[in-house]
Parts: structure tokens; sequence; C-alpha cells
């Protein structure tokens, strides 16, 4: 089985724009360190880059001709529709789905998921439908089959944007979710906002091995707690509550009845 991880990428990000070219070090800014730590998985073969069609995403696109990586370009928002085009492009089954403002990614916490999946008859597997890793930590890997059925079927803005929230809410698609057993400090590893840089920068300051793995970080937390002074604290789905707002409009303007809103379980 091949495995090739498509990371969604774009520079209009509402809250914080240009943030995956902000630089954490001398050398890397965030979507180097996505990158570079991916490339330490034992299982994955490729790295596409999903981008946009928009003209100020042509910078990711040089970006990734420079690293000599895949590329594709597609919706803005319509995330969902740019993972089923791209994988289409590139005839991947199963696909693995990355975000590309966690720079702490962990690929060993990726190969569990992926060797889940390999091993299993799932559909869907991920380590966030029941939140036990901060966000930052994630990895969604899922069938073509169950893509394009959620391509097909999912409507609303939310699930339109952040691709796997129909799959999470409909019984059709079997799925699994790995679980952390450790206490974590923390929601977020992620750049959200620029307040979130001097946290991160901090980290990558003070642990210099790669790749850096989550247990490394909580290693450090321990040993300097001070560093979680610096956490910027806000909503750690402040995004997707804003899609379950655009929701509701949707909802109202095209005379639909709302049902049940899914909201994601956080647990840490």
């Amino acid at each position: 089985m091949e495995i090739n991880a498509v990371i969604q990428v774009r520079t209009g990000s509402t809250r914080f724009p240009s943030k995956i070219f902000m630089e954490l070090n001398e050398k890397n800014t965030v979507l180097d360190y996505v990158i570079k730590q991916l490339k330490f998985s034992k299982k994955i073969k490729n790295i596409i880059i999903a981008t946009t069609t928009q003209k100020q995403d042509e910078k990711i696109i040089e970006y990734a001709k420079k690293n000599n990586l895949d590329y594709f370009r597609g919706k803005e928002l319509d995330v969902l529709d740019r993972y089923y085009k791209c994988a289409k492009e590139f005839s991947l089954d199963p696909v693995l789905r990355i975000t590309s403002d966690a720079p702490f990614l962990d690929p060993t916490i990726i190969d569990e998921v992926i060797e889940k999946y390999e091993k299993s008859n799932y559909d869907f597997v991920s380590n966030n439908m029941i939140r036990t890793y901060p966000i930052g930590i994630d990895a969604e890997i899922f069938s073509m089959e169950a893509l394009e059925k959620t391509w097909k079927e999912a409507d609303l803005p939310s699930e339109r944007e952040h691709v796997t929230s129909y799959m999470k809410k409909k019984d059709v698609f079997k799925k699994f979710n790995l679980k952390n057993n450790s206490k974590i400090p923390i929601y977020r590893l992620t750049v959200d906002r620029k307040e979130d840089l001097e946290f991160l920068r901090t980290i990558s300051s003070k642990i210099s091995k790669q790749p850096i793995l989550l247990k490394d970080i909580l290693d450090l937390f321990s040993k300097e707690p001070d560093i979680l002074k610096l956490y910027n604290n806000i909503d750690p789905v402040e995004g997707y509550n804003k899609s379950l707002n655009e929701d509701k409009e949707f909802l109202k303007k095209n005379g639909k009845n709302t049902g049940k809103n899914f909201s994601f379980k956080e647990t840490i």
C-alpha cells in the first residue's frame, strides 16, 4: 500500500495570513518544519502540496518546485473538493491528510495511524475524532471510496472546508480513533495567531534533535515548566465554530432543517 501525504496549504488565513512562512528559527519556517517532520515517517512515500488557485498562493507553488514537491491547485474554501480532485489527479488511495500549520507533527504517531489503517478494514482512521492529542499532532487517513462519497454528499460549509467532518458524523463509515493515554498540559501545538509564535519558537530553540517528537516536547515542559506561560490559550476550535455559524446561515438561506449540530469532543 503506497501512502501519500497531502498537505493543505494556503496563505490566505483570516486570523494569521502567510503564517506558514513565518520563521521558527533562523533556518526554518513553519512549513519547512512540517515537511522535515513528515520526511522522518517510515510509511510516507510521497508528499503533495495541495494549495489554491489564488494568485497570492503562487509563492506556495514556487516553494513546492524549489523543494521538489508535487503540487495541486484547487478551490480555496472548498478544501474537500481540493482533496478529492488532488486524489484523482495523483491516483491516490488511501489519502493521508495533513495540515500546514502544525510544525511539530510527530512522524511516529502518524505512522501509528497509518499502520492501523493498513492492518484493518476501516474507511477512516485518525487520532482526533475524540481528541486526546493536542491539535497539531493530527493525522487522518481515509480510503478514496470514503473521500468520494463524502465529496458527493457533504453540502454544509463546515463539511466542505474541514474535509473530514462529514466522515466523523456519519455512521456509514467504519472508523477508528487512535487514543493517547498520557496527560497533555496543552490543547494546541499549531500556529493559529501571531501570539503562538513565541511559544513555538521557544520549543524550537530548546530541542535540537530531529525529528522533534511529542515526547520530547512533554519532557521539555517537565524540565522547564515556565515555557507553558508562553502558551496562548485561545479557543482550540475557534475556526470550526466559525464554520458552524456559517452552516446556520447556509441552512436558513436554503430552507433546510438544521438538525443536530456536530462538535468536536475535546478531552485532553
